[in-house]
């Protein structure tokens, strides 16, 4: 079974049309990136799979979205976050909140622990997934601002991870951080992908090929190809896939 499947999907801001018909499966346990140019609906498909974009009242979707076989339209919104987690672009550490209550804000507001010695273990199990806890298991309390760029983006995967989800959602996680941060952040994918089905948005095509397992290319809200990121790199189908990691647009 898929982790995610999406079935003839459109979404319109209004009158634009942003993502046209796409149909395909993101197979589970493994990083599924997906690229394209700027403003080509990247953002906007990842979104659609936790139902995020319903917070946008010009949004409208039409086609299906399938979460393990079920139709995310009839879940519950908030259930369906804790099963699909999201990290943005930009690191978004709760600024007033410590490194520890920034991983436990969750599990405290979903009821996921029952004790503080149980939510002790759960922030320390998060941080250790997302790779953090040896640098900052000694300073806990201090504010989650205090860390670098990389760190509080790790920080913000260990949040999401606290809540057990069973897909992570990445958009474009290391645009703004350093070279050194960014090859944390990418082995850090391959480790999670052992446990979690990863999305991946990046606009680095260097990314997609170092870290992907699958990969989609989106152009102008279509999909013009999907398949095996090593067979889109070394032979795409579509003479468009071709001219953009050739670097002849985008």
């Amino acid at each position: 079974m898929n982790a995610i499947e999406t079935i003839n999907l459109n979404v319109y801001y209004g009158e634009k049309h942003v993502i046209k018909n796409i149909t395909m499966n993101i197979p589970k346990n493994v990083v599924f990136t997906i690229m394209g140019p700027s403003g080509c609906g990247k953002s906007t498909l990842l979104r659609s799979f936790n139902r995020l974009l319903e917070l946008n009242e010009t949004a409208r979707i039409t086609g299906d979205i399938k979460l393990f076989g079920e139709s995310i339209f009839d879940m519950d919104p908030r259930e369906l976050r804790k099963r699909v987690g999201m990290v943005f672009q930009q690191p978004n550490p709760f600024p007033h909140l410590s490194i520890y209550d920034n991983v436990a804000i969750g599990p405290k507001l979903n009821r996921l622990v029952e004790s503080k010695e149980e939510l002790d273990k759960l922030v320390e199990w998060a941080l250790k997934k997302a790779a953090l806890w040896d640098e900052v298991k000694d300073r806990l309390n201090d504010p989650a601002t205090k860390l670098s760029g990389g760190q509080q983006q790790r920080l913000c995967i260990a949040r999401a991870l606290a809540i057990k989800p069973e897909v992570l959602l990445l958009d474009e996680p290391t645009s703004a951080l350093d070279p050194v941060s960014t090859a944390k952040i990418e082995s850090l994918l391959i480790e999670l992908k052992k446990s979690y089905t990863i999305v991946l948005v990046t606009h680095n095509m260097q990314q997609a090929a170092r870290v992907g397992d699958y990969t989609a290319f989106i152009l102008d809200g279509e999909l013009i190809e999907v398949g095996e990121t090593s067979q889109i790199f070394e032979n795409p189908r579509d003479r468009r896939t071709e001219e953009y990691i050739t670097g002849r647009f985008g």
